[in-house]
């Protein structure tokens, strides 16, 4: 009988996690053991309280652990023991020296690939799984390669493609399962090892396998194409509420031609997520180091409008209320980067309420997911330190004085003058929007950047609206717009 292939996972994060879960679900033969050094996140993995909330996860999680399924801090061990060891460590963006606010930072992976390269007894094919930029497998096949002693590595690039709050839909039915490798024999062997475990549940035909610098650029290319629909749609909502046209009715017809498609057309006050302003960035920069400048401020462009629109959304909020926020409660309705995650990574509705802080504004934010520590810690850090360890990170942040979090949207609403709508959260949509309104000063505003809830009906309990892309109000058109 052959023996039981062993994969490892480094990192127990967003991406290696749940991915690991459903390897180990999917392939019962297969032992799946996922490492880390941080031992409170390896304890919560081996809890009730998984780090993360994904819808699904836990169950899949208690089906496999302890079975085939194992979360450990013995880094060094499982290393030695896997077949397959799968690189899922964070790639942030660097936030000083060379390339700082573009590159990526290596430093965890290089790392991780030191250790294997210290630890590892017998032949390992290693697969890159985090978003990083192309050619880092080129950089750690050369560390692996020049500390072998004699043992074969095969650099192996596999891209996930998660989005959050549907991953494990996502792991279950994937588009495609991308996998670069070298074009030599050996590469392509170790090419099919891990379209094996693949293929006990995806067909065939979504497997696709390509050389190493094609899948890596792939998952870039991917996420900028995405973040570069949202931003087209969030400068035409500019457009339509200059004009009166009404930005849905817009995206409705250009969707409508079936070579473009209907998806990712929703104007909002920005896209949010780890990703895709990691990705662009990363392709700027590696645009920009391969001498082509004019394809790197091509995709500047998505991020630049992208930062237009949440300062657009702050202008509006202080214009309206006759350009001063200051002293004034505002209540903010959503603070995760999308519904049915807690992950607040990249979110919008943190540039929102620093620029309402800003004009010295009493936040009062509800999110149904999200915690006070993570949002107070959102709020205190600067551009890119989410990204970086927590003890790189400030220490306890000092707690906002104007900032307020509460467990119920009817508290965070009361006695404020306006509230502003930044995660679609389904619930949001059937509150009670008149005893909202009954306990507002007047005039009670809404701000709605998700376009989730109906203009018509609030008007009519008497709130002045403003949805994103929609032909404005007749007191937001009268108020001089803010320079």
């Amino acid at each position: 009988m052959a023996k039981m292939v062993k994969i490892c996972c480094i990192g127990a994060g967003y991406v290696g996690g749940p991915t690991m879960a459903v390897i180990a679900l999917k392939c019962p033969s297969i032992e799946v053991a996922v490492v880390d050094i941080s031992v409170s996140r390896i304890t919560a993995w081996n809890s009730d309280q998984l780090p993360i909330y994904e819808p699904g996860l836990d169950e899949v999680v208690k089906q496999c652990r302890g079975k085939n399924l194992f979360f450990s801090t013995d880094v060094e061990k499982h290393i030695a023991e896997a077949d397959i060891i799968f690189v899922s460590v964070n790639t942030p963006t660097k936030t000083r020296g060379l390339g700082a606010g573009k590159a990526a930072d290596l430093t965890y992976w290089e790392s991780a690939a030191r250790m294997i390269a210290d630890v590892s007894r017998s032949n390992k094919i290693v697969v890159e799984k985090s978003t990083v930029p192309v050619k880092t497998a080129e950089a750690i096949e050369k560390i692996l390669t020049h500390n072998s002693k004699g043992i074969n590595y095969q650099i192996l690039s596999n891209p996930e493609f998660l989005a959050e709050g549907t991953a494990i839909e996502d792991l279950f039915k994937p588009d495609r399962v991308l996998i670069g490798g070298r074009e030599t024999p050996d590469g392509q062997k170790a090419i099919k090892a891990l379209k094996d475990v693949y293929a006990h549940w995806v067909p065939e035909e979504r497997i696709i396998c390509t050389n190493l610098w094609s899948a890596e650029l792939s998952k870039l290319a991917a996420n900028a194409f995405l973040a570069q629909r949202i931003s087209s749609v969030n400068a035409m909502s500019a457009l339509c509420e200059a004009t009166g046209a009404d930005v849905s009715e817009v995206s409705h017809a250009v969707g409508k031609d079936t070579r473009i498609g209907h998806k990712f057309l929703n104007a909002s006050v920005g896209f949010g997520g780890s990703c895709f302003q990691k990705d662009i960035l990363n392709l700027v920069y590696i645009c920009e180091c391969n001498g082509l400048p004019e394809v790197a401020n091509y995709w500047k462009q998505v991020i630049k409008v992208n930062d237009y629109q949440k300062n657009r959304f702050v202008n509006q909020v202080v214009s309206s209320m006759f350009n001063t926020v200051s002293g004034k409660k505002i209540a903010i309705f959503g603070f995760a980067f999308k519904k049915d995650t807690g992950d607040t990574r990249e979110t919008p509705a943190i540039d929102v309420c620093k620029g309402l802080l800003g004009d010295k504004a009493l936040l009062s934010i509800y999110d149904p997911q999200v915690t006070e520590d993570q949002i107070q810690r959102d709020l205190s850090m600067n551009k890119f330190e989410w990204d970086h360890p927590v003890h790189l990170q400030p220490m306890s942040p000092t707690s906002m004085k104007q900032v307020s979090v509460v467990w119920d949207p009817y508290e965070a609403a009361k006695n404020s003058h306006g509230l502003c709508i930044l995660t679609e959260w389904d619930e949001f949509k059937t509150l009670d929007y008149q005893r909202i309104y009954d306990n507002m000063p007047k005039p009670a505003f809404v701000f709605d950047g998700r376009n989730i809830v109906n203009p018509q009906k609030l008007r009519e309990i008497g709130f002045i609206v403003y949805s994103i892309g929609k032909p404005l109000d007749s007191w937001l058109k009268d108020m001089p717009a803010v320079a």
